[in-house]
């Protein structure tokens, strides 16, 4: 089917309009719709009524000159350039001239003119002012992304470039909302930013993620992966029945929804509640890998009336999210940066601490061990059998505290610097805290007695046995070390149907309040701690160790009467966690 143009001819020779008409009308090519007029003033009229597509003017009129008339068109109807021929029974250079510094089209002169002569220069004018037309929108085109661009990319922050593109893109396709979905790891995705927040836009996104979610339920054959779609950047539009495959540049409008081939083809359109959406993937470059990878979503709806997407929104969408995915990987370049520096610095002053650490609480068993081995080494000749197995358990006893030592240092680094793998098993809590209660029975003297008590349903526990050994033995310690006067520990253990409780009581020396805030960090002891030694990773240890199973610790305690340790972890970890194989 031709598409019909809009023609008027303003000549004042009826006879003339009359074989043009008819010329025009026989070409095979075009369809017009042609409207007459006789004199300069009825030109002008029906110029304000009807957009024209090209103008037949006569250069002499009985109201006014043609160049007259054709200035007046140019400057009071129509603001942009509308292809005009001009026709004079002259041949006149001159006047030729004339006419096209003026911004004619063309010039024809009556005697010459034939059939074919008068359809081929409408023709050429037709495409020449269709050339012109596509010229300035793709610029006017290019200055708003460009704008567009420039905006986005002003910040380094995420979150701020992201609510400035949904904004911005929203303006530029004056459309009712944007947003951006971004995929993650092992889930759908979320919303991460969006030009108006309401629930249906929420339920929007949530839909996008869980058709996702269903491709990947299907066969390895029956599904694209995520680095296969976004090798196309151009949308495919989604309608009802079949997907229809996208053409750029074509001048029909885009039926409803782009979707890439991320969701089942459904009616997404009832599903989303909204009359019309418009999807582009946000693609980054992937390590000089030639497929890019699928960062998220820029998506368009409006729902104020019906809106059929024009092939212009999805390239101006597209060109967007190429500038979007930039400005993304430079504020992540960025934060990866910060977050590296960040680490660097924690690292040296973990070090530090370590190196102060390490020189106040090896200085004094070092001492020990040095003051023994020479003791032995001079007199033991001197010395009975009794003597010399005392210098030896000095000897020993110091080397595990410096070993001891060193171990919580590693371990504290690994859990605030690494993250060490977590692998929860079934755990028999009884049993396991029976086992360890009694080893620490063996070493802790006859100054302190240690109480376990049970209550509740034990049964149904997962977790990290070596996490649990270092808050059982760390807590323990803790409470047996800060008890000098002796006297009895308890250590209670509470199942609950979903949970597993349990807590150490001392009656210790207590710790001030002002020193609680700060307890559960590495190297942090209570202000009263005298001539105890320690190096207070206790507490940061049990406390990270409690974390990677979701769980909770709290301290509660009174200066002179003792502290009591609570910790509650979960029976069944989450689910993420025991699919994973790190932390």
């Amino acid at each position: 089917m031709l598409d019909t143009w809009t023609l008027l001819i303003i000549d004042d020779c009826a006879a003339d309009r009359k074989i043009y008409r008819r010329y025009l009308l026989k070409d095979p090519h075009q369809s017009y719709q042609i409207l007459e007029a006789d004199c300069a003033e009825e030109g002008l009229a029906l110029c304000q009524k009807v957009r024209c597509d090209v103008i037949l003017l006569d250069f002499c009129l009985p109201d006014m000159s043609g160049l007259e008339l054709f200035d007046r068109i140019q400057q009071e109807i129509f603001k942009t350039s509308v292809p005009v021929i001009m026709l004079t029974g002259r041949g006149d250079e001159e006047i030729a001239v004339q006419v096209m510094k003026r911004g004619a089209l063309d010039y024809l002169v009556k005697q010459n003119l034939t059939q074919d002569v008068l359809q081929l220069a409408v023709r050429n004018a037709i495409k020449q002012s269709c050339l012109q037309a596509q010229l300035l929108k793709t610029q006017e085109r290019q200055r708003l992304i460009a704008t567009t661009a420039l905006r986005i990319r002003q910040s380094l922050n995420l979150e701020q470039i992201l609510n400035t593109a949904v904004a911005e893109v929203q303006q530029l396709l004056k459309c009712d909302r944007v947003m951006v979905y971004q995929f993650a790891p092992d889930t759908d995705g979320k919303i991460v930013a969006s030009s108006v927040e309401s629930y249906s836009t929420v339920a929007l996104c949530d839909r996008v993620g869980a058709g996702i979610g269903e491709q990947r339920s299907r066969g390895a054959g029956e599904q694209r992966s995520r680095e296969e779609v976004a090798v196309g950047l151009s949308p495919v539009p989604l309608c009802p029945s079949a997907p229809l495959p996208f053409v750029p540049n074509s001048p029909s409008p885009i039926p409803y929804i782009y979707e890439l081939g991320l969701c089942n083809c459904v009616n997404l359109k009832e599903q989303f509640n909204t009359k019309a959406n418009l999807v582009v993937p946000i693609n980054l470059s992937n390590n000089g890998n030639p497929t890019p990878k699928l960062w998220g979503l820029l998506i368009a709806h409006h729902n104020s009336g019906e809106r059929q997407w024009q092939t212009d929104d999805a390239e101006m969408l597209n060109e967007v999210s190429v500038q979007l995915a930039i400005a993304i990987q430079q504020a992540e370049l960025l934060a990866q940066t910060q977050a590296a520096l960040a680490k660097e610095k924690q690292l040296n002053v973990f070090k530090s601490q370590i190196i102060t650490t390490v020189s106040h609480e090896y200085r004094t068993p070092l001492t020990s061990i040095l003051a023994a081995a020479s003791t032995l080494v001079k007199h033991s000749q001197q010395l009975d059998e009794s003597k010399q197995e005392r210098f030896l358990g000095i000897i020993e006893q110091k080397a595990r505290y410096m070993s001891k030592l060193v171990d919580n240092m590693l371990l504290v680094n690994q859990l605030e610097l690494e993250k060490p793998k977590f692998q929860p098993i079934s755990v028999d809590l009884l049993q396991f805290f029976s086992d360890l209660l009694e080893q620490e029975r063996e070493t802790v003297g006859d100054r302190h007695e240690l109480i376990f008590k049970i209550t509740g349903n034990h049964h149904g526990f997962w977790g990290d046995r070596g996490l649990l050994q270092q808050i059982f033995i760390n807590l323990m310690s803790n409470a047996i070390k800060y008890s000098p006067d002796g006297g009895s520990v308890e250590f209670h253990l509470i199942g609950k149907e979903s949970e597993a409780i349990f807590y150490i009581q001392d009656c210790g020396i207590g710790i001030p309040m002002a020193d609680r805030e700060n307890l559960f960090q590495s190297f942090s002891r209570g202000s009263n701690v005298d001539t105890i030694p320690g190096t207070g990773l206790g507490l940061a240890i049990a406390k990270a160790c409690v974390e990677l199973h979701s769980g909770n610790i709290t301290l509660s305690s009174e200066v002179g009467q003792g502290t009591k340790v609570t910790v509650s972890l979960p029976k069944i970890c989450p689910t993420g966690q025991l699919s994973s194989s790190s932390i």
